[in-house]
């Protein structure tokens, strides 16, 4: 009967149309009890009605203009007929018949991409296109517009990758950028962990193998029959091909690939980063406010396992939501969490932006404080507020649980600075500025930890007092640390990483010695420091193997000399370098 029951959900779901809303299963006072199905969601216009204050910030938020219609969009980047150049290769941004364009002109010919779909806003928009007389399908181009430097990059560099010889722009916007810039079904972000080991590849997957094995939560299936109707529908829906064989591990599989070849704008729940991204489907909700959305994923159909010894407290489950997309940028750069498939070996956390969501899960408050305590998704956060919490004025959110702290006389005794500096501040030192940000400035580490911590000191360059400090050398800070805090460094392992004198400035010896990441971090903060003795040694950067450090190096060359350096660092090295050459000796030569 149940197998039978399976197949008449095929027929219906063959027709492709959305399934429908499920009889109503919370009785009204109680917590939702499904909000992960495709059928439990309503659309974020349906919580404006009650919620219209927050609705309405929402709606111009960077989270709901993540992804916008093209031809409704307010677009900021200029298709004045700028050329972007990556070897021989080209993309001009133009207006043709008042639409705009990307002109690509590569190995294989000339293609022209009309623009369908803006992805971002707040610090950068990427575009997708689909290219006259093509394929059909909506492309991932090849050219983002930066909102720092009012200019054009090549997309490929928006992560630490080598210099590439030419574009790309085979990529397809449905299997690789869908999930976490669009609202979908929690359900279809599990299957990789439903099924383990050899799933076909999709997008969408919402993987804890990132993560330490005593971090990860597992999901399973809790009724497997109820999941293969569910999984059929979802095939259904996008017009995917039904499995020959019954149970789960037929079901996942083709659910996997349906995904993969035919997800696409027509199927999501909603453009953007909508409510129900965050706040779980809550179509229930909606229909009676008195039933209560829930940030845990809840279903008869699938369970999720907190980790031994942890509880699944709100904080936990708001935590994982924004983990989903904040997680990881996928660059094989060896120093990130998957290179080289090591998951747990970077002391401070991401040295790239994104995976804060994923960091701040392995730090020591992530069970008590979510992401929440610190950022509003309704809105974008104000610099201001969050430069704020950097500062003694930020320690509340800190001293709500650390109470021994909450004195400024026992901030000083800890801190061993003067009440109210800035060494004073909890963030400041435990969330470390050493991160690569989107607009080639320094953001701060989201694994909450110490500077003391051995790993950050032996195998984390720069040392993190050597940011507010930057003209202290490494000896200097290290037994500093060691007299203040009781603790002890091996001076081999530092000569490893500083050289063989230890008397050496912690952030010039970074800039000469370190992985690209962290070159990057002391180039962030020469710049922050305007420090106009640094302009030689960060000339060179300019032409940095790494495309991506190049413009942390421009932006600290402007910041220090007040002058632009008007070149196009995306251009070969070898040409880079000339330019940078020429900018050098012309810079020495103006008074």
């Amino acid at each position: 009967m149940e197998r039978a029951l399976v197949a008449c959900v095929i027929v219906m779901a063959a027709c492709g149309q959305p399934p429908p809303a499920p009889a109503r299963a919370t009785p009204a006072g109680g917590v939702i009890a499904s909000n992960i199905v495709r059928a439990d969601y309503a659309g974020s216009k349906a919580c404006s009605e009650c919620h219209h204050e927050i609705y309405d910030k929402w709606a111009a938020s960077p989270m709901r203009n993540m992804t916008r219609d093209a031809s409704t969009a307010t677009i900021r980047a200029p298709f004045d007929g700028a050329t972007l150049h990556v070897g021989s290769e080209t993309a001009t941004m133009e207006m043709v018949d008042g639409k705009r364009t990307m002109r690509v002109v590569d190995a294989t010919g000339t293609h022209r991409f009309r623009i369908t779909k803006v992805v971002g806003g707040r610090y950068r928009e990427d575009f997708i296109g689909k290219e006259d007389g093509g394929d059909g399908l909506e492309h991932v181009l090849p050219a983002t517009y930066v909102f720092a430097t009012k200019s054009w990059r090549y997309k490929g560099y928006s992560v630490m990758v080598k210099e590439r010889p030419r574009m790309s722009w085979k990529g397809v916007w449905s299997r690789e950028c869908i999930p976490c810039h669009n609202t979908l079904p929690y359900v279809t972000m599990l299957y990789d962990e439903l099924y383990g080991p050899g799933l076909p590849g999709y997008q969408g997957k919402l993987s804890d193998r990132v993560l330490p094995p005593s971090r990860t939560w597992p999901a399973h299936a809790l009724d497997e029959t109820g999941l293969e109707k569910e999984l059929a529908s979802e095939i259904g829906f996008l017009g995917g091909a039904q499995p020959d064989e019954t149970g789960l591990r037929a079901f996942l599989p083709a659910a996997a690939n349906a995904m993969r070849r035919y997800l696409d704008g027509t199927h999501l729940v909603e453009l953007g980063v909508g409510c129900e991204a965050c706040h779980n489907g809550a179509r229930e909700h909606s229909i009676d406010s008195s039933i209560v959305p829930s940030f845990e994923p809840r279903s008869p159909l699938v369970g999720i396992t907190p980790p031994k010894g942890h509880a699944g407290t709100r904080s936990q489950w708001i935590n994982r939501i924004c983990a989903k997309c904040h997680t990881v940028l996928f660059t094989q750069y060896e120093w990130t969490w998957e290179g080289a498939g090591r998951r747990d070996q970077h002391p401070g956390g991401s040295s790239t932006n994104s995976g804060e969501g994923r960091d701040f899960q392995l730090g020591g408050c992530s069970t008590q404080l979510a992401c929440t305590g610190c950022h509003d998704p309704h809105v974008e956060d104000p610099p201001a507020k969050l430069a704020a919490m950097g500062t003694p004025a930020g320690n509340k959110l800190c001293t709500g649980c650390h109470k021994q702290m909450a004195t400024a006389k026992a901030i000083e005794l800890h801190t061993h600075h003067a009440e109210g500096s800035a060494g004073t501040a909890c963030i400041a030192c435990h969330m470390a500025k050493k991160n690569m940000g989107l607009d080639y400035g320094l953001v701060r580490y989201h694994r909450i930890g110490s500077p003391t911590e051995t790993r950050r000191v032996t195998a984390d360059r720069p040392l993190e007092c050597a940011l507010c400090h930057a003209d202290y050398s490494v000896e200097k800070i290290v037994s500093t640390m060691e007299d203040w805090w009781g603790k002890q460094y091996d001076r081999t392992t530092l000569r490893a990483l500083y050289g063989d004198d230890l008397g050496v400035n912690a952030i010039r010896a970074t800039l000469a010695r370190g992985k690209p990441h962290e070159q990057a971090a002391a180039i962030g903060v020469l710049g922050e420091a305007r420090d106009k003795t640094a302009v030689a040694a960060l000339v060179p950067m300019l032409s940095h193997d790494y495309p991506l450090v190049r413009y942390y190096a421009q932006r600290a060359l402007q910041r220090i000399t007040g002058d632009p350096v008007a070149i196009d660092v995306g251009a070969p090295a070898s040409d880079v370098a000339r330019a940078a050459d020429a900018w050098l000796r012309a810079a020495a030569a103006r008074p």
